[in-house]
């Protein structure tokens, strides 16, 4: 099996003025074989101004940004899109950081031209809830399993958000896992921080507080056989594994795969071949680049050499990944340039 580059572009013209920064893109591929990313995007992470904008893929070529979603003095962050029955979900978070973020949801029936008035998702629940960074799994059962997960000031937590109604009602099953505990002989692995030349912009007091695995991104193996790959603060992508759609998940353990402290994401394949988008860097809070793609013939348990889409120096992030049914072997991968643009790789698989 290899991999080959087709096509890469940036959504947005170098010279635009439209923001200063964007990240955390989202892709879907709709029925006219138009391509939809949305990504948040403002003067940096964070800050009042942040919006979800929507880029549209014609004929080859990305037509002009259109902001989609605002509440004005409101950080918005992580859009996550999700096509299903001719409807696309919008999924994103509103709040004044990852703390107190919560889930606001809209939908369209025309393509993503117009959408509804935004809601909260699970209207009285003070957890954010529904996909966190990743797309939604269709379950074999016709569920949807959402990968989510919740970030406090000192640990972090991933779990798994399931709907069987189309969103309207969610019912959250917890991902375990043991936290590590600060000592003054661990403190400085576990807690490591951000390097000085880190792209990515935090508190560094915070970081210092934080352990454990946000992000998952699912698969289904077998019928019911649900598995989870997690972001971790520990140098290594976490996994956890379902054999009851979902219900219940073994405690979170480390696989070989390093891990950045940065987002991942996977596909799997009709084949079943598992594709995986992610930074091939251990260290926590550490550079990312290159970003690249692997593949697994076998569940996972062993993978092939990285892939590179990017490298060089830079921030090159947050892989959102998907693939067509009816597009045998073609592959649509997006993510964050350096915070200044999208980018987006069509990549073939040859057999």
């Amino acid at each position: 099996m290899q991999l080959l580059k087709k096509d890469a572009s940036f959504l947005l013209e170098p010279e635009h003025q439209l923001f200063n920064n964007c990240h955390a893109s989202t892709i879907i591929k709709l029925s006219n074989k138009q391509l939809l990313v949305a990504y948040f995007a403002g003067e940096k992470e964070g800050t009042g101004d942040t919006a979800i904008w929507l880029s549209r893929y014609v004929n080859n070529q990305w037509q002009n940004p259109i902001r989609i979603i605002a509440q004005e003095g409101k950080a918005h962050w992580n859009p996550v899109l999700h096509y299903q029955n001719d409807r696309i979900y919008l999924f994103y978070k509103v709040g004044p950081d990852v703390h107190h973020w919560i889930t606001h949801y809209s939908f369209s029936d025309d393509n993503g031209n117009t959408w509804s008035v935004p809601k909260v998702l699970g209207d009285g629940d003070s957890l954010p809830r529904g996909p966190v960074k990743n797309k939604l799994l269709i379950m074999s059962n016709g569920e949807w399993a959402a990968p989510s997960s919740i970030e406090n000031n000192h640990y972090w937590d991933s779990f798994i958000d399931i709907s069987d109604n189309y969103g309207i009602n969610w019912f959250r099953n917890d991902i375990p896992i043991v936290h590590l505990e600060a000592t003054s002989s661990n403190k400085s692995n576990i807690w490591q921080g951000l390097k000085n030349n880190a792209l990515w912009e935090s508190n560094i007091e915070q970081v210092f507080r934080w352990d454990g695995v946000i992000q998952p991104t699912l698969w289904e193996s077998n019928t019911g056989h649900i598995h989870a790959l997690m972001r971790s603060t520990r140098g290594q992508i976490y996994r956890s594994d379902s054999v009851n759609f979902g219900r219940n998940w073994c405690q979170a353990y480390a696989t070989t795969l390093p891990n950045n402290n940065s987002g991942i994401d996977i596909i799997k394949l009709a084949d079943g071949t598992l594709i995986l988008a992610f930074n091939p860097v251990s260290g926590n809070w550490n550079k990312r680049s290159p970003i690249s793609l692997i593949y697994s013939h076998d569940n996972g348990q062993t993978w092939s050499l990285p892939f590179d889409l990017e490298s060089g120096e830079g921030e090159f992030s947050y892989p959102a990944i998907i693939s067509d049914p009816n597009e045998k072997n073609v592959l649509h991968i997006t993510y964050t340039w350096n915070r200044k643009n999208i980018v987006y790789n069509e990549v073939n698989i040859i057999n």
